[in-house]
């Protein structure tokens, strides 16, 4: 045996070791049960690896992104082993690990039941209890296709290795361009191969390191995301480090089912997507139109006092125009089919307003003197997004962005950013939401327009605008639009999820485009910056955030009855007829319960409507001329005078609060 020097790295500390040959990477962290794996020169490895001269090695913990995917990715093995053991003719497709889980794709003759997932389940629980050890090994290609003849699917990965990971969504945790590995799962007392599959790991020493884990559904989906193949059935499952994290995660999913806008959306009849219009097409309902309307208006006049001015576009144009604005190159899978009109001539739904701005703009000359023009928009657009992401509100086919083009000078540029990003995150505060951070977007190599020089120098501005806000700020790399990077403001709701809102995009390439021109103050001709902004991103999507966030529970600004008169018998409808048309000639949206239902079954629809306030009244707020208060938390207040009840809803709505 030889010695081998090995550095230790934890974070900023680093500790210089001398070992012998055959020294694993479990033996550097042994004793650290929360230590899964380690990444040596960048790379992620098994604890079995063996560590060379000169190597530095980091462990990798369970709690960490990467310790987590490998929990999962190893769960999802342990998965399909369960499945080809109750099912010996599933056929497997991928497994990779997913945000706060993993699934596996098969190929089974029938769909699998809610029974037979609790099979799954319990033998899966055999299995990890076995404590099978998780082996890699690597194999030649003609190798590995021998012996995993009989799985169609690996076979077909194994020819599209290097390009996998194109070809279909999580098959880099399978095949990459280097050697292909099988993992073997070895019985911890004999050795004797358990189960196998072609996979790139790394992955947890032994099954017995799975702490905690529970399957979710099942779903169809097709092999390499292709309507053209075959459908699979794909089980979701996930996995903790903890019994308790997967206890705490139970309980989020069931808090954030109950918030879905999918349900609430029925419930409180404020919105449906019939099927007879088509997915992703939603319809409001009056009590949603109520919400929407008063989102808008609230907009509209926010956006006047900023000096916005509105302008309206058609729905459908001319494919000319989305050829020279690029997006028929970028785009058009994104878009409707065209339809041919007069005589051959191709038009579109169009996918976005940016292109039809730049021609109002260019509809006559413009002096520097009317910049910034600020122009803004609730503008219907259409995107022809594939069926198996379309969802609710937050995913649809046909919405409404609130759309705003900028077009000022490049000295005016940083200021009219900073302004922006300002305006759009008061707004959304107003609305309610106040945890934000930011991400900025850069350009992606293989998909943008214009000159390297252009693109750095907005991209500069934009990390500089963004930094002024004193948030936190995330890069995404390539992840701009091919015609400019972006700010996107993310935000969490009240159950920790984050969604992405607002955008800002700069842009320089669609005003050369569109050759847009304003006279300068010296008379000559120079080219306007374009700031693209979209606030709620779209009002649909927007709606079925706030939804979520307030829980079907808005606030009175926004609840589309504001207040539900419940009489303590027939003899009080009028008195609160009465009352109810005081506040509407203030401007609130009050209704009266005047069915024959019993006063606490009208009480407790109110509560299942979710409406902010309930006002009460029995002979003696007759008498008194008072009503009584009955808030959302089930607190009651007595005897108000009408006029005094009336001003306190009216401060609540005023301010925009909750109660």
């Amino acid at each position: 045996m030889s010695d081998v020097r090995v550095t230790v790295q934890r974070d900023s500390e680093r500790e210089e070791r001398v070992v012998t040959t055959g020294t694993t990477a479990a033996d550097l962290f042994q004793g650290e049960r929360s230590v899964v794996a380690a990444r040596v020169a960048g790379e992620l490895k098994d604890l079995a690896y063996e560590v060379a001269d000169g190597d530095a090695v980091e462990p990798v913990e369970i709690t960490s992104e990467d310790g987590l995917n490998i929990l999962r990715h190893s769960t999802a093995h342990v998965m399909a082993q369960a499945v080809q053991e109750l099912f010996p003719e599933a056929k497997l497709g991928i497994g990779p690990p997913i945000k706060d889980g993993f699934y596996y794709d098969f190929d089974v003759e029938t769909p699998f039941h809610p029974d037979d997932l609790k099979r799954i389940e319990k033998k899966m629980q055999e299995i990890q209890k076995r404590g099978q050890k998780f082996a890699r090994r690597a194999v030649a290609d003609d190798a590995a296709r021998e012996e995993l003849a009989d799985e169609p699917y690996k076979l077909e990965l194994i020819g599209l290795k290097g390009s996998a990971a194109d070809a279909a969504e999580g098959a880099s945790a399978e095949v990459g361009a280097g050697e292909l590995t099988i993992y073997d799962n070895l019985d911890a007392k004999t050795g004797e191969l358990c189960w196998k599959d072609l996979c790139r790991g790394p992955h947890l020493p032994s099954t017995r390191a799975i702490p905690a884990f529970k399957l979710m559904r099942s779903a169809a989906a097709y092999w390499r995301g292709s309507e053209k193949n075959k459908q699979l059935q794909r089980i979701y499952g996930t996995a903790w480090p903890t019994k308790d994290e997967l206890k705490a995660h139970l309980e989020f999913l069931a808090e954030a089912e109950k918030r879905d806008h999918r349900k609430l959306g029925s419930e409180l009849d404020l919105f449906s997507v019939p099927e007879d219009i088509g997915s992703g097409l939603a319809v409001f309902h009056p009590k949603g139109g109520i919400i929407r309307r008063v989102m808008e208006d609230y907009s509209r006049r926010r956006h006047e006092e900023s000096g916005y001015e509105f302008v309206y576009t058609p729905h459908a144009t001319k494919g000319k125009l989305f050829e020279k604005s690029g997006h028929l190159d970028w785009y058009a899978d994104g878009m409707y089919p065209p339809m041919q009109l007069d005589e051959g001539v191709d038009y579109y739904l169009k996918p976005m307003n940016c292109p039809m701005h730049n021609l109002i703009f260019d509809a006559r000359g413009r002096s520097y003197r009317e910049l910034p023009l600020r122009l803004f928009e609730f503008g219907t657009v259409y995107r022809y997004e594939k069926s198996g992401v379309v969802h609710g509100l937050t995913r649809a086919r046909g919405f409404t962005q609130d759309d705003a083009h900028i077009y000022c000078t490049k000295e005016q540029m940083a200021d009219e950013l900073d302004a922006t990003l300002t305006f759009v995150l008061d707004l959304l505060r107003d609305y309610g939401l106040t945890d934000f951070y930011l991400e900025l977007s850069t350009k992606d190599p293989e998909k943008f327009v214009g000159t390297d020089e252009a693109w750095e120098e907005a991209t500069e501005t934009l990390r500089k605008v963004a930094e002024k806000q004193g948030l936190p700020l995330v890069p995404d790399p390539g992840g701009a639009a091919f015609y400019g990077p972006k700010i996107s403001v993310q935000t969490k709701d009240a159950i920790g999820r984050t969604w992405q809102m607002s955008t800002i995009q700069l842009d320089f390439n669609l005003p050369e485009r569109f050759d847009l021109e304003y006279t300068s103050a010296d008379g000559s001709k120079q080219r306007p910056v374009m700031i693209h902004r979209a606030l709620f991103g779209s009002i649909e999507r927007f709606f079925a955030v706030l939804l979520e966030h307030y829980a079907g529970a808005f606030p009175a600004w926004l609840a589309p009855v504001q207040a539900t008169g419940i009489p303590i018998g027939d003899a009080h409808v009028p008195y609160l007829q009465e009352f109810a048309a005081e506040a509407k000639a203030k401007g609130l949206r009050i209704e009266v319960d005047s069915s024959s239902d019993r006063m606490q079954k009208k009480i407790r629809n109110a509560q299942k409507a979710k409406v902010p306030f309930m006002i009460i009244a029995g002979d003696e707020d007759v008498a008194n001329g008072a009503v009584s208060f009955r808030y959302r938390d089930g607190s009651q207040k007595n005897g108000i005078p009408r006029d005094e009840a009336i001003a306190e809803i009216l401060d609540v709505v005023e301010r925009r609060v909750q109660v």
